[in-house]
């Protein structure tokens, strides 16, 4: 990752929008990023592209309220 070029974190389209819960992501050229949106300045979890692919596709199949 460039330390030069801000991240540009994204929210998810089922977020709510009541502020209880939301994961924000980032992608890099390496890794895909994944945060708490209230909790911003705490750690992230780095995880590959492909293994980000595979949870995404994983709950793609789960019910929605």
């Amino acid at each position: 990752m460039d330390a030069r070029r801000p991240l540009h974190w994204f929210k998810s389209s089922y977020s709510g929008g009541s502020g209880t819960e939301c994961v924000e992501v980032a992608v890099t050229g390496h890794n895909v990023l994944v945060r708490d949106s209230k909790g911003s300045a705490r750690d992230q979890l780095a995880v590959t592209p492909r293994t980000w692919s595979e949870f995404v596709a994983s709950i793609g199949d789960i019910p929605r309220p």
